[in-house]
């Protein structure tokens, strides 16, 4: 054999060999130890998008209590009660029972908050009431009466009959003459002081009439302005040369259409008194 075949057969046999050695040892490994077959890849389908939950309705608010109107209580404790406008006393005249405020927002002409308002002709110690003094205690009590139409001769048209008191009468809080304050129910100015009157005018053109001040003790004169809740006078009997009961007789006068055309006239002051007395009770005054 040549130099030349033997290089060459043993070039074969070497490749063998090596051959030998990288395939035998794949076939003894475990199959743990055997390369892993080529996998495709595999697109995944995209996580889907979490989608927040919607924030849930916000609970609605309860409704708020509602808050009852305090109860009007006067300074004696006592709560404060009136019959309906136009129930006069039985047998004492034919009321108005169709009775706006006529002065919304007036104050009450005392100054203390306990107060009656009453008939002092048909109560006691009037001349038409039954037995006994006007002191008596029924004369002091609730409830609130109106006698602005009571039977009288005063031409009066916005009662029923044309005619009545014009005005309506007031105890104080007590049976004590020179006692208690009557006060200014408005700004205003004080257009006359009679024997037992003061009249009271507003820029409105609104007249407050105050009969059976204590004329001694008087705080104003004709022309004073007054502020509203202002001192006037002590509430008394004063009625000339004959006494009355103690009392303040109120009156409102204003232009108003009777029914018969624009008349200044007395119109009913029922309402605003029980408004405005309710007001001074409850503190809305204030």
């Amino acid at each position: 054999m040549s130099r030349e075949a033997e290089l060459t057969l043993a070039a074969a046999v070497a490749a063998a060999g090596i051959a030998a050695m990288i395939w035998w040892p794949m076939q003894d490994a475990t199959p743990s130890e055997q390369a892993p077959p080529a996998v495709e890849p595999v697109e995944e389908d995209p996580a889907p998008l979490e989608v927040p939950d919607s924030e849930p309705e916000p609970e609605p608010e309860p409704e708020p209590e509602p808050v009852p109107d305090p109860v009007p209580v006067d300074d004696a404790g006592e709560t404060f009660t009136y019959m309906p406008p136009g129930d006069l006393v039985e047998g004492s005249g034919t009321g108005q029972t169709l009775q706006p405020n006529y002065a919304p927002g007036m104050r009450f002409p005392m100054e203390a908050g306990q107060a009656y308002a009453n008939s002092q002709v048909y109560g006691y110690g009037g001349y038409l009431g039954p037995a006994g003094g006007q002191c008596n205690p029924a004369n002091y009590e609730y409830a609130w009466r109106d006698n602005f139409c009571e039977t009288r001769g005063y031409g009066t048209p916005m009662c029923p009959t044309g005619v009545g008191h014009q005005g309506q009468d007031i105890r104080p809080a007590s049976c004590q003459d020179n006692t208690h304050w009557a006060v200014a129910v408005a700004d205003g100015t004080i257009t006359s002081v009679g024997t037992y009157s003061v009249r009271l005018m507003t820029d409105e053109g609104v007249r407050y009439t105050y009969l059976h001040l204590d004329r001694d003790t008087l705080l104003v004169e004709s022309g004073d302005t007054v502020s509203r809740g202002e001192r006037i006078g002590y509430v008394s009997n004063e009625f000339g040369d004959t006494a009355t009961t103690i009392h303040l007789h109120f009156e409102i006068k204003m232009a108003i259409d009777t029914g018969s055309g624009i008349q200044n006239t007395p119109v009913p002051p029922y309402v605003a008194l029980v408004d405005s007395y309710e007001s001074l009770l409850t503190g809305a005054e204030d």
